[in-house]
């Protein structure tokens, strides 16, 4: 059965877009491939403003981007400037991907979910940026490769799942957002106590 996210009811939109922004906050090119490939066997029809995703031209493209943050997201140190500058990406693809998937509601619910769609990649890719600030110092490069190859799993799996399953998927999102604030809190703590100055004695 082919899902036609354009004859999709407004709650179930939301739905969507919860659970692909945060798929797009971990690792956006997974995210629009997932969709892409998606499109393109058919499982699912896009509305008109993200046909281009289905696109083989930007299928191959988004695959090419995604074999090199797969490489470049595990290496130590570098993964952090590398997930610096993916912010300018992943957060405007979240809005993008919120606006296009919103495309047959009225212009101001099209606002709010692009919002919506910006906040929530944002959360996860801060989120994702402070689990690697944490997990970077240890000497062994394998938590940092686990945490990817976790991220890059739950990117796609999420993206596939909020087709099937919308409102299972924005609730696992939800759920990892909840989680995400929590890590948050925990590194920017870390951080101040690691650079506040000690007091003399």
């Amino acid at each position: 059965m082919t899902l036609d996210i354009a004859r999709l009811p407004p709650e179930e939109i939301v739905a969507l877009i919860v659970a692909t922004g945060f798929a797009a906050g971990l690792n956006v090119y997974a995210s629009a491939l997932t969709i892409g490939v998606l499109a393109q066997t058919g499982a699912i029809t896009l509305p008109a403003p993200l046909e281009l995703l289905a696109s083989w031209w930007v299928i191959g493209a988004c695959a090419g981007l995604f074999a090199l943050e797969f490489v470049a997201d595990k290496i130590p140190v570098f993964d952090l400037i590398w997930n610096a500058l993916q912010t300018f990406v992943r957060v405007p693809a979240g809005a993008l991907l919120g606006f296009g998937a919103a495309t047959h509601l009225s212009t101001t619910q099209q606002l709010l979910a692009a919002a919506l769609g910006g906040l929530i990649a944002f959360a996860a890719h801060a989120g994702k940026t402070a689990a690697r600030a944490a997990v970077t110092p240890s000497p062994e490069p394998f938590s940092n490769i686990a945490l990817s190859l976790g991220e890059d799993a739950a990117a796609i799996g999420l993206t596939w799942f909020a087709t099937t399953h919308p409102y299972m998927a924005a609730s696992i999102a939800i759920a990892a957002l909840a989680m995400t604030l929590l890590l948050i809190r925990i590194v920017v703590r870390a951080l101040r106590r690691m650079f506040a100055t000690t007091p003399t004695r």
